[in-house]
């Protein structure tokens, strides 16, 4: 059989790559695999709708899911509240084992808002916290999330917020166990947690 100039090109091309992939495969075989990143706990001192000052310490014994956000959110934040809702109501009777709380990012113009009434028209049992500017950048440096006001002529009050949109699981005894990203189904949250419920 004999080749093109053009088949003969396109062969060596192909060769050329299966030779790569198997460099990359031999390298990958032979390259230590990272080191597991330690747990962290996470830390936070703000205060609820009602100005009572609310801690980590005071969870202690529960799981925690956490999520950072603001109550004017269009999209992210609303569907994040919906899937915990789902989630506790899931657990049934469990849910006391589980507390689900959303700290605001935007904390002046939620507490003018009403965050409790943002919070309860999602699940009663989900808290809202919103501090000052340090103690809500204290809280976020803590869980190593991101946010920041963006100007947006279109938006309330003439901004929005930018933020991280995972929704972060913490243990019953404070160590950060993982964060679902955003998206992630109701149904897999839950089932994660009964796991963890069922073994704790």
């Amino acid at each position: 059989m004999r080749f093109t100039g053009v088949q003969k090109i396109l062969w060596g091309m192909a060769g050329l790559a299966s030779l790569a992939y198997g460099t990359l495969v031999l390298i990958a075989n032979h390259t230590p695999l990272p080191s597991i990143v330690a747990p962290f706990r996470p830390t936070f001192a703000l205060p609820d709708a009602e100005g009572r000052l609310r801690s980590t310490v005071e969870f202690a014994g529960k799981h925690q899911l956490v999520f950072f956000g603001f109550t004017n959110c269009p999209d992210v934040c609303p569907t994040t509240l919906a899937e915990v809702a789902q989630v506790l109501d899931g657990l049934g009777d469990q849910a006391t084992l589980v507390q689900p709380l959303f700290i605001s990012i935007d904390p002046i113009r939620d507490r003018r808002l009403g965050l409790a009434d943002f919070t309860a028209a999602f699940h009663p049992s989900i808290l809202g916290l919103a501090g000052d500017e340090a103690q809500t950048r204290a809280a976020a440096s803590s869980f190593h999330i991101y946010y920041e006001r963006e100007v947006n002529a279109n938006a309330s009050d003439g901004y929005t917020m930018s933020h991280s949109p995972s929704l972060y699981l913490i243990g019953p005894d404070g160590d950060w166990l993982r964060q679902f990203s955003y998206g992630t189904p109701a149904d897999e949250i839950l089932n994660d947690l009964k796991q963890r419920l069922r073994t704790s």
